[in-house]
């Protein structure tokens, strides 16, 4: 898109009074008007009241003086038209400041990876008041993408903020999922965390629209794994000789009746587990990721594991309430874990937080509205996915049953 060509434009040439004003002599200043909107360069050169032409807007005299006055504001003149085509080539808007910037050689551009890293900066000062270590690594490794994806689209290094538009989303959208390998809704995610930054242009007014604007960033459902009821059973009735297994075993179950995950059963303290008003054992804390406050009644069979680690070593040293690994090791465990308990998922601490969600509140009657407080989800919308998987079971439950009574029939 060009900006309009029709936009109102003058140059004038006048002097000046200024503190330092010599008797009879004033600055000469250039002022540039660009729609009713004015801004003035000073020529820093002195020039006679009495021989200005304030028509012409040049200095009086056939003299060498007045000559070499003339021919650097005619110099000038050809410069303010310079700049001006090149924002017309630029597809840039046609302002007074910006014929004045590109006149003084002043760069006033913001540049979106430059604008980026400075959100990002910003973000790592408010961790972890504001922000979690997670959500700024999502904003860096969002950076990182949006850097190369500019220098595989325009073969730059940086790219004016106004370059953004409907096409630029649309393309990078398009990078993401056949460059990157990127999965639909990871796509989505980093264009999400894009945007954040994006809307703060927009609010600078450094942008004049959102260019996400009729793009659709919804992600596609996906089936969240879980485990059934059978298949919880077996995981703790499992009688491990090793005691990596059994810990992590442990550990995997107390998720599973709790809903938390991984890095809030690892920063889980004692002093997060308290007397609740109905007198039994709570956990209160709040969610790592996204700082919203779980509140959890303790089931017995979490409560069981708590105490079996109440002297363990490692716990008391780290003032936690469970012998934790690092996620990495801890997911190669469950995969061994789910293959002696000949169970054919991918076993993760996800999986434990979508396994409380269903198997052990949701199709036991336990209201969403309070699988969401004790999840930590800041909406229903967070929760109600759930409740579908919930419905399907109740659906392949009943399918079930129907097949065993016309086999009675």
């Amino acid at each position: 898109m060009s900006f309009m060509l029709e936009k109102s434009f003058g140059l004038l040439f006048y002097l000046k009074q200024t503190p330092n004003y010599k008797k009879d002599q004033m600055y000469i200043y250039l002022r540039i008007t660009v729609d009713g909107v004015s801004k003035e360069i000073s020529t820093k050169r002195l020039w006679f009241v009495s021989k200005w032409n304030v028509r012409s807007g040049r200095a009086e005299g056939t003299n060498e003086e007045a000559r070499s006055i003339n021919n650097m504001l005619d110099t000038l003149q050809v410069k303010a038209h310079e700049a001006k085509r090149m924002l017309i080539d630029a597809d840039q808007e046609i302002s007074a400041q910006g014929i004045k910037n590109l006149m003084l050689g002043v760069d006033d551009r913001k540049m979106i990876l430059e604008v980026f890293q400075e959100h990002n900066d910003q973000v790592a000062a408010l961790v972890p008041q504001e922000y979690s270590a997670g959500t700024l690594d999502l904003f860096k490794r969002t950076l990182n993408h949006t850097r190369s994806f500019i220098q595989w689209k325009y073969r730059v290094d940086d790219l004016d903020i106004k370059k953004l538009n409907y096409e630029f989303i649309s393309q990078y959208s398009f990078w993401l999922k056949s460059v990157r390998k990127c999965q639909h809704n990871s796509a989505m995610k980093y264009l999400t965390y894009f945007k954040k930054t994006v809307l703060l242009c927009v609010k600078y007014g450094w942008l004049k629209s959102d260019p996400f604007a009729g793009f659709n960033l919804n992600r596609k459902e996906v089936e969240k794994p879980y485990l059934t009821e059978d298949e919880l059973k077996r995981i703790i009735s499992k009688d491990f000789r090793s005691q990596r297994l059994s810990n992590v075993r442990d550990i995997f179950v107390f998720c599973c009746y709790t809903g938390l995950a991984y890095i809030d059963a690892k920063q889980l303290k004692s002093s997060e587990l308290v007397k609740g008003f109905d007198g039994e054992q709570w956990i209160i804390k709040n969610r790592q990721k996204t700082e919203s406050a779980s509140r959890i009644p303790l089931l017995p069979a979490a409560q069981t594991i708590l105490d079996k680690y109440k002297a363990d070593p490692q716990c008391q040293a780290k003032d936690a309430v469970l012998p934790m690994l690092t996620n990495q090791k801890m997911n190669e465990y469950l995969k061994e874990i789910a293959e002696r308990c000949d169970i054919d998922k991918l076993l993760t601490f996800h999986v434990a937080r979508h396994t409380f969600a269903t198997t052990v509140t949701l199709s036991n009657g336990v209201p969403m509205e309070t699988v969401s407080k004790m999840l930590g989800h800041k909406n229903l919308r967070q929760t109600q996915h759930y409740a579908k998987i919930v419905d399907a079971k109740v659906a392949f439950d009943m399918k079930q049953l129907k097949d065993k009574l016309s086999l009675q029939g």
